[in-house]
Parts: C-alpha cells; sequence; structure tokens
C-alpha cells in the first residue's frame, strides 16, 4: 500500500487496490496462420457466442466460453486465449517475416505464439524458460499450434550465450516481476509480497536485462515488460538500462497498438492500469539499438 500511495498517490493507490472485474470475459484471438479475424468472428458465432473486440490486436472477449480443452477447434490451434497486455506487448515487438527473435523468459508461451504467427511461420522465434516443467507449456502450445518456427529450450536468461551477441532482429523481455499488475486475479499477491522481494525481484530483472540486449544487432528492437505496477520494476529500470546503455534508444510504440493507448506513453516506457484500461496490470518499453 506504501508503494502504491508513494506512486500514484491516495485516490489512485486505492483504485487499484479496490479493483475488480464484474464479470471475466475470455480473451481469445486467431489463430493467425490459419484464420482472419472476419473467419474468427464467423467462427465464434457459429459456436453460438457472444463476444465484443478488445483493445488489442485480434483480441476478442467472449462470455459463455466453454472449456477450451474440450473444443475440438482449440485443439487443433485454431486460436488461442491470451490476456490482452500479454498480445499489446508482443504486438510492441513488431515482427515481421523472417526475423529471429528471441522470448527470453517465455512461458507460458502466448507471446511466443504471437509472435510465430506474425512472422507467418518464417524465421525463428526461440524460447527460452527457466524451469523445465513450466517450458512443457511452451512445447505444448507448440504441438498444438504446429508452430515450426518456434525452438523451446531450457535456459537461465541470465547467463550470457557468446554466439548470440549481435545476432537478433529482436528480443522481448517479459521479465519475472512481482505480478502487482494482476491483483485483481490474483489477490494472494498482496499477503504473498515482501518488502525485501521488491529489491530482489528488481535486481534479477536487471541482470537479465543487461544480459540479453547483447543479443540485439544494431537497428534491431527490444522490448522490456513486466506484468506489474510499481516503478522501481518498471520506468525506474528502463532509466537507469537507457542510462547506462548509450546504445538503445527509447521508442514510441508501433501503429499497431491502439493510439488511445500509445498516446499515454511516457517517457520511459507505457504503463498500463487495470482500473483505467481494462487490462491487465503491465508496462511495455520498445527501445532501438542505434549503434
Amino acid at each position: 500500500v506504501n508503494r502504491l500511495v508513494a506512486a500514484y498517490g491516495d485516490e489512485e493507490a486505492e483504485k487499484l487496490l479496490l479493483y475488480r472485474e464484474s464479470a471475466h470475459p475470455t480473451v481469445m484471438r486467431p489463430n493467425m496462420t490459419k484464420l482472419s479475424d472476419a473467419a474468427f468472428e464467423k467462427l465464434l458465432e457459429k459456436k453460438g457466442l457472444s463476444f465484443t473486440r478488445g483493445v488489442a490486436p485480434h483480441a476478442y472477449l467472449v462470455g459463455g466460453a466453454v472449456d477450451a480443452g474440450s473444443d475440438p477447434d482449440f485443439r487443433s490451434g485454431m486460436y488461442s486465449i491470451q490476456g490482452q497486455s500479454s498480445i499489446l506487448a508482443a504486438e510492441a515487438v513488431e515482427a515481421k517475416p523472417g526475423m529471429r527473435i528471441l522470448d527470453a523468459c517465455a512461458a507460458p508461451g502466448g507471446k511466443s505464439a504471437y509472435l510465430c504467427e506474425k512472422m507467418q511461420m518464417t524465421g525463428r522465434v526461440f524460447a527460452w524458460e527457466l524451469h523445465e516443467r513450466r517450458a512443457q507449456l511452451l512445447d505444448g502450445v507448440k504441438r498444438r499450434l504446429s508452430l515450426d518456427n518456434l525452438r523451446v529450450t531450457v535456459r537461465d536468461a541470465s547467463d550470457f550465450r557468446e554466439d548470440l551477441e549481435n545476432t537478433l532482429d529482436a528480443v522481448l523481455l517479459d521479465a519475472p516481476c512481482s505480478g502487482t499488475g494482476v491483483m485483481a486475479e490474483k489477490p494472494d499477491i498482496k499477503h504473498r509480497l515482501k518488502e525485501e522481494d521488491i529489491a530482489a525481484i528488481a535486481e534479477t530483472q536487471k541482470k537479465i536485462l543487461n544480459t540479453v540486449c547483447r543479443y540485439v544487432k544494431v537497428g534491431g528492437t527490444l522490448v522490456y515488460s513486466t506484468c506489474a505496477i510499481l516503478p522501481e520494476e518498471n520506468r525506474m529500470q528502463v532509466e537507469a538500462f537507457l542510462e547506462n546503455h548509450p546504445e538503445y534508444q527509447l521508442e514510441l510504440l508501433p501503429q499497431g497498438i491502439p493510439e488511445e493507448l500509445r498516446k499515454m506513453q511516457g517517457s520511459y516506457g507505457l504503463q498500463l492500469l487495470p482500473h483505467r484500461d481494462h487490462v491487465e496490470g503491465f508496462f511495455i518499453a520498445r527501445m532501438r539499438r542505434v549503434r
């Protein structure tokens, strides 16, 4: 509470802490290699499901959704379930066919899948995950969606890999974080998180960021994101990174992200707030390597 008050003031902090979605629609998006948005809408109509367009590209807020695990269309890879902020973070990479991209902390795999599909199964997406059990989630996504351009590896992203230095078109780091942006969905975070955890989390983020930035080639893109709302993990992290890495410059988020969100970008990135933006509390910063 003290940290949120310090960062946002009394009124905004209270809104953040009290926010609850009255109803949680399921966010679905089509497999972009198999269905256009229009074709996906027809599929939803055929299933008798009500839906509205979300704020994120290709996102649909679906009411009365059936259990996806038992839906043949889901199992055959026609669509995915993915949070809107996760989609926005992946869209910030602006993936194009033929690129080589690293998703550095990739499980459960929604962003990796989005990148693979945006490239229409060309190029390569390297998906790294520290924990083998979570890496199995990535393997499951790869099989279900037939992502031939996805390479899953159990790897600690903070360990430097020399052979990848200056070789990648883009790196997406959705860093380990406090999860304070998703407290509405996971209220236990309020009780589980300790004061001393924040400094340790921020140090881990800094270490990974300073490692994976070396993989981006000149002219390439580095996207840093978290599902957190604390400035120590977000704005302050990017500010310190840019001070220590003059080879990088902050960029405006790409046109694929709606203008109403892009215009809220600050000096060090975009902070999404659940009570204001009606998406998961996420931070997204897009940086370009200029030398």
